[in-house]
């Protein structure tokens, strides 16, 4: 009789725990977004440049960091300024200026708004634009089999082998470009870029930066 009665508790326990696991699964629930990276700067407006954020989503039961970028909505204070043309992904639009971006996202019944990031759009002083301000960074790329290709910056400064590193202004977005010289072939980003796509790589001058890339 005792072991039947160890055996119904024993029962009774692992079903409550089931329960309260498949409750805890149900009950998820996003709690904040963050986007990344912070504050950027376009050097014109130029809807051909882009920079790519990323919205991470916090959650609890079971708490976990997920990414969620293409799951949230994307707002711009000042569409005119700084526009979205992917979930993430903001450009200059027709208007120099300064737009403050950032992600919504609905979990019942709370709606959850990220941090915000603001963007800065440059252009004629004579129109009223904003400048880019005094404080510079430094931009490094260091090359693996340098003779084998070729690095460019945008805006200008970086043309590797010539000339490997430059000063950029804070909060600039750089886009560098490889090209392989033939028959050599461009073998990709390493480390220090923030978003890469192709022979592309995206670096935000929030600070001194260096980047690694190779050919072969």
């Amino acid at each position: 009789m005792i072991r039947k009665w160890f055996g119904a508790i024993a029962l009774v326990s692992a079903s409550l725990s089931l329960l309260s696991l498949l409750s805890c699964a149900h009950n998820t629930h996003l709690v904040s977004i963050a986007i990344q990276p912070g504050d950027g700067t376009f050097a014109a407006v130029d809807p051909g440049l882009s920079f790519q954020y990323r919205a991470y989503g916090t959650y609890i039961h079971p708490p976990k960091t997920l990414d969620i970028t293409d799951q949230v909505t994307w707002q711009s204070s000042a569409t005119q300024v700084a526009q979205f043309t992917a979930p993430g992904l903001v450009s200059p639009n027709t208007n120099c200026g300064v737009a403050q971006i950032f992600a919504t996202m609905h979990d019942s019944p709370n709606d959850i708004v990220s941090n915000s990031a603001s963007i800065t759009v440059e252009g004629p002083v004579n129109l009223g634009c904003p400048q880019a301000g005094s404080a510079t960074h430094s931009l490094l790329v260091d090359v693996t089999n340098q003779a084998d290709g070729v690095i460019v910056s945008s805006p200008g400064g970086i043309v590797c082998g010539f000339a490997c590193g430059a000063q950029f202004s804070a909060g600039v977005i750089v886009i560098l470009s490889a090209t392989p010289n033939p028959p050599h072939n461009f073998t990709g980003w390493g480390t220090g870029c923030d978003t890469t796509s192709a022979t592309n790589c995206t670096v935000l001058m929030n600070g001194d930066r260096t980047v690694t890339v190779s050919f072969d």
